[in-house]
């Protein structure tokens, strides 16, 4: 079987090269997929790819034309490919669904509490022997209300280590966890209950057309104005021009974020040689009251084992004739 990996990370191979025990023949490669690189998966059956490639009509169909039979996600998001084309083309898709919720739940907290005990600041200033408390005031989570939208696998650790700081749980979703309101107190509500009862907000939910720009300026008026923001779901859930508008007039304090709506292309690359010129992302980054991480919450020594398991395991699975647990195409209708 022979499998090319796009957008291959450096610490990620030594994980792929373990599972995959010399079984099948791979070659990696640093470059996303694209309608411009798609010819390099001419002569693969079979094309593993992350968050960041683009697996758009355009470039399934190219796939497609090289003989690719299968697609292996790297990532449980799925929103970079489309699944409906995929479908009508014959190729088959799966993801490495729920490969590790606790290393996203515990970045996700890891977020709210520097944000909240300003320890991105106390050091810049220690290290300049400034140790002054003047700015560095925070507030405890003792009996604050945490708001989790989307209560997936994430969402349900989120809610057990908040749980264990005693706030008050709010949740909503699609489908009500039973567990959740017996064994943490959790509430299920509408969406504009939690914008104006939250004191934290955590961002679970998959980027859906529903979903998309969820928190814009107007979720935001409803909200808080000491509320923190903790996103650990898909850029585009929140409107970053609107959230850029309300960190700079104070209309929510704080907003953490391992997520950036327009990351392609920038995340998970060194540009400190060849600066990016996104304005939007540098007014983020200028925010004291911001701190965004690149995309970085799955990288755990777990996660990456887990997703190296998931990777082989689906491929196997279709070079054996048989249905993975993990199949997305098998969902779709026609």
């Amino acid at each position: 079987m022979k499998i090319l990996i796009y957008s291959a990370k450096d610490f990620e191979i030594p994980f792929l090269e373990k599972v995959n025990n010399e079984m099948h023949h791979i070659k990696y490669i640093a470059e996303r997929l694209t309608t411009k690189t798609a010819h390099l998966a001419l002569g693969f059956d079979v094309v593993s790819i992350f968050s960041a490639d683009d697996a758009s009509s355009i470039v399934l169909e190219r796939l497609k034309d090289f003989g690719v039979c299968y697609i292996a996600l790297r990532s449980t998001g799925y929103d970079n490919i489309n699944l409906t084309k995929a479908k009508k083309l014959g190729l088959k898709v799966a993801n490495a669904g729920g490969y590790s919720p606790h290393a996203i739940a515990e970045h996700a907290v890891g977020l709210l509490l520097a944000i909240n005990h300003k320890l991105i600041p106390s050091h810049l200033q220690v290290n300049k022997y400034n140790f002054s408390l003047s700015n560095l005031v925070g507030f405890d989570l003792y009996k604050k209300t945490a708001g989790i939208i989307g209560t997936g696998r994430i969402g349900k650790v989120i809610a057990k280590i908040m749980h264990g700081f005693d706030c008050d749980i709010i949740a909503n979703d699609i489908y009500e966890d039973n567990g959740l309101k017996t064994k943490y107190n959790a509430t299920y509500t509408n969406l504009e209950h939690i914008y104006k009862k939250s004191d934290i907000i955590f961002l679970c939910t998959p980027l859906t057309t529903q979903t998309h720009h969820m928190i814009d300026s107007n979720a935001i008026g409803h909200m808080k104005k000491n509320v923190v923001l903790i996103n650990i779901a898909r850029g585009a859930v929140v409107n970053t021009k609107d959230i850029v508008k309300a960190l700079e007039s104070k209309g929510i304090a704080g907003y953490g974020t391992d997520v950036y709506e327009h990351e392609s292309g920038i995340f998970f690359y060194d540009h400190s040689k060849n600066k990016s010129k996104d304005d939007l992302l540098q007014k983020l980054i200028d925010l004291p009251n911001v701190l965004i991480t690149p995309h970085q919450a799955f990288a755990t020594h777990e996660a990456l084992t887990k997703i190296a398991e998931a990777t082989f395991y689906n491929i196997n699975c279709w070079e054996n004739n048989q249905e993975s647990k993990n199949g997305l195409t098998l969902e779709l209708v026609g």
